[in-house]
This record gives structure tokens, sequence and C-alpha cells, in this order.
């Protein structure tokens, strides 16, 4: 119905596409953007290269949301990775596939989608205000009446909230969203980092600096007790590690060390071998190569920059040659190989996250349409939700799909 207004806080890949959907329904509606333009967060995502969702299968994709995931199930049935493939492909946004199912755009370029994104939203009919900073929303009696910018009230019959979390705050992120939720009555799940790379003791990370290793199983182990473990790939860094299978598995270990538990992660180089086959590989090649100096051998087993390391850490001279190698060192060599250990000291500062875990509390939002129990009028979306997943795309798509349902039922609750 013409007339009616939505408001839409945030422009990032949640508030773009819900102000588009709620536009495109007949809504006048007006996005709102903290900074210069929209999408700057959306612009560095994927290393530049912008991973905008993942092919898993819907039962598959919820799972890498954890418990909260069930929350995501009505807005991926309204909106999930054929509907934005499709959408995008509309917008003139080519994708492909790649390893693990990740999808990116064919130009490698996020700022390609933004622009597209931002285009198509005009193209909708909405106004889009950059610098313009909300203050609070206004309430009133429980009546959600629209939201204020500086000193002016602007007047809406609906506000959706797309404010991201606190990762990357130069691009707008900065927990504002949470904010406005709590004095809307919210409850906020404490907000912590989450896919963030994690700090270890010593200087064996920094030796390895820029090693990244295939195919390796990671396991997390909190005061001394498996308790989570991925398989994949991984990065060393001058402050310890990172890369896609510790950052997805950091959630465990923020929370554990917020608890001041004490963790480590446990590396194995070699998860295709179980103990008896690795020691019979290790006995072969000592035997076949017995003249060869120790390190040499390794070459067989590991990357280069790991072999003085390996060496260092087990007490082998590597100038040993291989038949001269003790059944003593070479059980050390074989356990070491299966439990490469760190112990976790901390995690880089929350800004680096890629995403933001807890947020609003889901139980207080329908997950339907993604509008507020309590306050009627008020939609939230995005990463200002109590809910993220793993690396790989899947937190984008609930992005768009939590931003999609919401600026559809917002335009058409105004109806």
């Amino acid at each position: 119905m013409a007339g009616k207004k939505v408001i839409v806080i945030g422009g990032g890949p949640a508030g773009l596409i819900a102000a588009g959907q709620a536009a495109a329904l007949g809504a006048e509606t007006l996005l709102l953007e903290a900074k210069p333009r929209a999408g700057l967060k959306l612009a560095i995502t994927g290393k530049g290269r912008c991973n905008i969702t993942n092919t898993a299968s819907l039962p598959d994709f919820v799972a890498h949301f954890g418990k909260n995931g069930r929350f995501l199930h009505q807005a991926f049935h309204r909106f999930f990775v054929p509907d934005l493939i499709a959408f995008l492909g509309e917008i003139g946004i080519g994708t492909v596939t790649e390893r693990g199912g990740r999808v990116f755009p064919v130009e490698e370029d996020a700022q390609v989608v933004v622009e597209a994104l931002v285009r198509w939203t005009k193209d909708q009919g909405v106004t889009i205000s950059n610098r313009s900073s909300v203050e609070k929303l206004l309430i009133e009696q429980g009546t959600l009446r629209g939201v204020r910018v500086g000193e002016r009230d602007i007047m809406a019959d609906a506000v959706i909230v797309a404010t991201g979390g606190v990762s990357y705050p130069a691009t707008g992120s900065t927990g504002d969203g949470y904010r406005f939720a709590a004095a809307a009555g919210h409850q906020i799940i404490p907000v912590r980092p989450a896919l963030i790379p994690l700090e270890t003791s010593g200087d064996v990370a920094l030796r390895l600096q820029g090693l990244s290793l295939k195919n390796v199983a990671i396991r997390v182990r909190i005061d001394g007790k498996k308790r989570h473990e991925a398989f994949g790939e991984m990065l060393f860094t001058h402050f310890g590690l990172s890369g896609p299978t510790i950052l997805s598995l950091s959630r465990h270990v923020v929370d554990a060390l917020r608890q001041e538990k004490k963790v480590s992660i446990s590396i194995d180089l070699k998860p295709a071998l179980e103990e008896r086959k690795l020691e019979a590989r290790l006995l072969r090649d000592l035997q076949a190569h017995g003249k060869r100096q120790f390190d040499t051998l390794l070459k067989g087993l590991l990357p280069a920059k790991l072999i003085p390391v390996c060496c260092d850490l087990n007490g082998i001279e590597p100038e040993k040659a291989g038949h001269h190698i003790t059944a003593d060192e070479r059980k050390r060599l074989r356990l070491w190989l299966k439990d490469f250990c760190f112990e976790v000291t901390g995690h880089r500062p929350p800004e680096e996250a890629i995403v933001t875990a807890g947020g609003v509390d889901t139980r207080q939002v329908d997950p339907r349409t993604m509008e507020s129990r309590l306050v009627p009028g008020l939609f939230l979306a995005g990463e200002v939700l109590n809910v993220d997943g793993d690396t790989g795309g899947f937190n984008l798509q609930a992005a768009f799909s939590t931003g999609f349902v919401a600026g559809q039922s917002a335009a058409q609750g105004c109806q």
C-alpha cells in the first residue's frame, strides 16, 4: 500500500537485500548507512573474493551453525542457496563453485557484488542515505514509531535492524544493533569473537610463519580432554594459528578461554595413517634409505619448512644417518606426527574476527518473519542475531536469507 514506510538500519548484505525486497513490495524504503558508502564489510569478505554461499545440503548447512542453526530453517526454506545464486545471476553476478562447495562470483571481486547489490537496491526505489548514524529507536508505550538520526526523528511503520556485529568496526560494525535491541527489551547473549585466529605460546608458530598445511586433523583439547575435531586446511602465523579449520574451531576455544580453561590444539599431520601403519612406514623408510641423513629422509613426510622444527622438537640431530635412529627416537617421531601440539594463550582482538558470536536472543525473534516478539514492527536480520556459522560461505547466506525474510515481512506487515 502506497505511503507505508520501512527504515533499514545498516547497508551490509542483510540490509541491502532487506531494503530491496521491502521496496519491491511497494513500501517506501529508506536505508540508513553510518559509513560513507554501503557494503564496506561485504567488500572485504573472502579475502576480497567474496565467498557468497555454500552448496551444502540444507541439513548439512544448518549443522554448520551449531545448536542455534535451527532458527534459520524457516528463512532458508524461503530463500536458500539456489535462490541466492539465481538472484545474483539476475543482477549480473555469475558464480563458480570451488572446493568444499564454496561459491564465489566469477569476477572473484567482492566489490563487484557490492556494486551490483547497491544498484539493484536503488533500482527497486530504495533511498540510501550514507553518513546517517542512528542514535536510537523511537518506541512509545511498546509501539515502534521510527528512528532518531542526529536531531531529526524519522517516522516509519517498520524498522529493520541489520547493523552487523562488532568485527571490523572500521566498516561500520560497531555493535549499535545490540544497543538498539537491548533498549527495546531484548536479551543480548554475550558478544564474543567467532571465526578468529588463535595465539599460541612459544616461537614454533613464528618459525613456521606462512606455512599452510592441507588435509590435517585438528583437535581441540580443553583441560586435557579432546572436545572438538575438524579436518582440512590451516595456516601458521607470526602469532599462532589460522586458516579455515582453525577459524571454524575457534568459537569453542574462545568460550573455553572465557571460562579460564586450559586449551591446546593438536595437529595430526598424518590422519590417513593410523599408528601401526605409520610405524611400518617409518621402519620401511629408515631401512630402505638408512645411509641418508634424517632431515633428508623427512622430505618424504613433511614440508621443508617443518623439517628443522621436527628435528628440534624431537631432539634428533638432522645429520644423523637413518640406520642410527633408535627405536625410542622413532617412537618420539611417530607420536609427534600424530600429535603436534600447541598451547593456546588467547585469540586475536575481536575486531579481527570474521563474524561475531552472541547477539540478540533468537527466542525473542519470530523465525518465520524476523519480527521482534516484543516490539511489533521491529525486525532483526544478519549478524546482529545470535547465530554464527563456520567459514565457507555459511554466514553470508544467513545474512541474505534473514534479510530477505525481514524485508518482505516488514513490507507485507505494512499492507
